[in-house]
């Protein structure tokens, strides 16, 4: 009955019980206002929200978009980033399926799973879409316009299908390519679940670069580029489409197998 219960409640539900970690003295205190964050937040996994809203409060983007996202999940992390540390968000969800095994709830009634975006300023136009082939799991990406540097922007949230799924990979980014390519400027945050050089990344090559500069495909493989998770993998993107680059980051957490990466960007 207690396991079962568990279930109900979700897998990160034990971990709010706790207080959020203090934020080290020189993290930011409020939303830097052209910062932008990606970071597959890892479900299920047995953490829970009030850390992995100190770590986004710690770094405090403008607009995140997190993947293997349950809305109750979100809305505990945006409750506590109000509440604990004074960061407001408007969200928006790309919800791609519905499992109550992953993200709690009734089984009647489940919780949904997939991407959200978080923003500090408000967002329209929301485009939620399910890829016509996710793989092995439901998979999708979201956009939405919203600011970022003080401008209007097109801002992507994506996770493509898990590894060895390479054909998979390639028609979903066939499907995100096209949308992207419908705007002179966007952000494109997401787990694309593929190295720098993978051949299913090409047509996201062909319209945007990486915010790192030192991480470009390569006929020898990729050089240069960090690691964003645990199994020293660059899958983690913030693909920049006519948005400069000034900075970023790439930071391993407890809370997750992917790291955070932010990138502060100019829109000018």
């Amino acid at each position: 009955m207690a396991v079962f219960c568990v279930a109900l409640l979700g897998p990160s539900a034990p971990g709010d019980a706790f207080l959020a970690r203090s934020l080290p003295a020189d993290a930011v205190r409020e939303v830097v206002p052209n910062r932008v964050m990606t970071w597959n937040i890892c479900n299920p996994c047995e953490v829970g929200n009030a850390g992995r809203a100190a770590e986004i409060a710690a770094y405090a983007p403008q607009a995140i978009g997190l993947q293997e996202a349950c809305v109750r999940d979100v809305e505990k992390i945006r409750d506590y980033l109000e509440g604990l540390y004074g960061l407001v968000y408007h969200v928006e969800y790309g919800t791609v399926l519905r499992s109550w095994g992953r993200c709690g709830g009734w089984p009647w009634r489940p919780g949904g799973f997939g991407q959200a975006i978080l923003s500090a300023a408000p967002m329209t136009d929301r485009v939620r879409v399910r890829y016509p082939d996710g793989g092995s799991e439901d998979r999708g990406y979201l956009a939405v316009t919203t600011k970022v540097d003080g401008r209007p922007v097109r801002v992507f949230d994506t996770h493509l299908a898990q590894r060895r799924q390479e054909e998979v990979r390639a028609a979903q980014t066939a499907v995100l390519a096209a949308a992207v390519a419908r705007h002179e400027r966007a952000i494109v945050l997401g787990d694309f679940n593929a190295e720098p050089d993978a051949p299913e990344l090409a047509k996201m090559w062909s319209l945007a670069t990486d915010t790192d500069p030192g991480c470009r495909p390569a006929p020898s493989g990729p050089a240069g580029c960090v690691p964003t998770t645990d199994w020293h993998s660059k899958f983690d993107y913030v693909f920049l489409r006519d948005v400069a680059a000034r900075k970023h980051g790439v930071h391993p957490t407890l809370y997750s197998d992917h790291h955070l990466l932010h990138s502060d960007v100019e829109l000018g």
